[in-house]
């Protein structure tokens, strides 16, 4: 693949992405995707023949970069709670820069779960589990955690950092009527969260 054709990928994937999110699959267009990526909509069936095909790319790019952030949660060097300080701080963090992501992917579930769950099987999830299990086998033990059991506490982690996000509109006017910001209210849960579980876990 060529500089220039590299180049027009990333302008197709990011202008796709800021569509679909806007818009959902169903809703959007390849011209709006197109025009927002400064190019023709024939030279965008070049690159991706439908609009399925494009959506495929962009879910697995998305899932790419979120993996390639959280790399240093297996980590051997990391202890279990440095993972789970690392793990809210930079999800936080990636949901501060992509607030609509989670509310995307929720509507894309709710409209159509088959192509999500097709989607996700690309994605070795039990292999995640196990690695995490052997990585800190000893600490979970401690805690009574199990192999069989850890997917509910990393599900549950995740769900700490995404409701808030998912349900923004009416979170930030609950905390308006508190006299609260919600940016300052998620920069203060990187670290509340974080040691949340870890009390949570100790007891």
């Amino acid at each position: 693949m060529s500089e220039n054709d590299k180049l027009t990928e990333e302008k197709i994937f990011d202008a796709a992405t800021d569509v679909f999110v806007e818009k959902g699959l169903d809703g959007a267009r390849m011209q709006d995707i197109a025009d927002h990526a400064g190019i023709n909509k024939a030279l965008l069936h070049y690159y991706f023949r439908t609009k399925d095909k494009l959506f495929s790319a962009v879910f697995e790019m998305i899932a790419k970069k979120i993996f390639k952030k959280f790399a240093p949660v297996f980590d051997d060097d990391l202890n279990l709670e440095a993972k789970i300080r690392f793990f809210f701080r930079e999800h936080i963090s990636f949901l501060q820069a992509n607030p609509r992501l989670p509310g995307f992917l929720l509507n894309e579930v709710n409209r159509n779960p088959a192509r999500i769950k097709k989607l996700l099987n690309n994605i070795d999830f039990n292999n995640i589990w196990l690695q995490l299990y052997e990585q800190h086998k000893n600490e979970l033990q401690k805690y009574n955690i199990s192999q069989e059991t850890l997917p509910q506490i990393m599900i549950s982690m995740a769900a700490m950092s995404v409701f808030p996000f998912a349900a923004r509109g009416i979170l930030e006017g609950v905390l308006d009527k508190m006299g609260l910001d919600f940016n300052e209210y998620m920069e203060e849960r990187k670290t509340f969260a974080a040691d949340f579980v870890i009390n949570a876990l100790k007891k």
